[in-house]
């Protein structure tokens, strides 16, 4: 059900060694599973503080404990552990706990809707920064507004059409062009930044 790499597994008994608490396990659960917002919770879980109907998955040294209403939602995920210079970085990876993507005769505003919160937001937290939906012209250009690290960010533009638009145009081929409503002077008083063609002016 859930694969934890011998890294991960590795981690883990580190850090349950750390806190002197035998039959100290881990517990997971999913957060607003399927939905865009979807997130995976791993805790700590003490001996005897589980649920009657949690999962329990044997590791060595430790368990999984899997809370009953998320199992069918972490279904084929991976918890991994990477080590790097600045100590490492764990990643979990659960395909299924946003649900299912909108097909292709869903309404646009909600096949972007789910892009942006599933690709796009995702790599741009990792800057701090995320953009969110204004609105969808006429002509099917996809208005964004940037907010956090990437407001008043001067690789906006790079991102904008190296990153978003590219993504939202393979996946969604009738978008004519991705445009951006951020004042990235002031923070205030959104303008438009392009035009029909898809031109940026920030």
């Amino acid at each position: 059900m859930i694969n934890i790499t011998d890294t991960a597994q590795q981690y883990f008994l580190r850090l349950i060694e750390q806190q002197d608490d035998d039959g100290l396990a881990l517990r997971i659960s999913v957060n607003h599973a399927g939905t865009p917002g979807a997130s995976c919770d791993l805790q700590f879980c003490p001996a005897g503080h589980s649920m009657p109907d949690d999962l329990e998955l044997p590791f060595s040294g430790f368990s999984l404990f899997v809370a009953k209403a998320s199992e069918a939602w972490l279904e084929k995920a991976e918890i991994d552990f990477e080590s790097d210079e600045t100590g490492g970085q764990l990643t979990i990876k659960a395909p299924g706990i946003k649900g299912s993507q909108p097909s292709s005769e869903a309404a646009l505003e909600d096949r972007v809707g789910w892009l942006l919160e599933t690709e796009i937001n995702p790599a741009l937290a990792s800057h701090g920064g995320r953009v969110a939906l204004v609105e969808i012209t006429e002509n099917k250009e996809v208005v964004l507004q940037f907010g956090g690290g990437c407001h008043g960010c001067g690789m906006a533009d790079v991102t904008l059409k190296q990153g978003i638009e590219q993504t939202l145009t393979r996946n969604i081929p009738e978008i004519t062009a991705v445009l951006d409503a951020t004042d990235h002077q002031s923070g205030t008083n959104p303008y438009y930044a392009g035009d029909a063609s898809g031109e940026s002016a920030v």
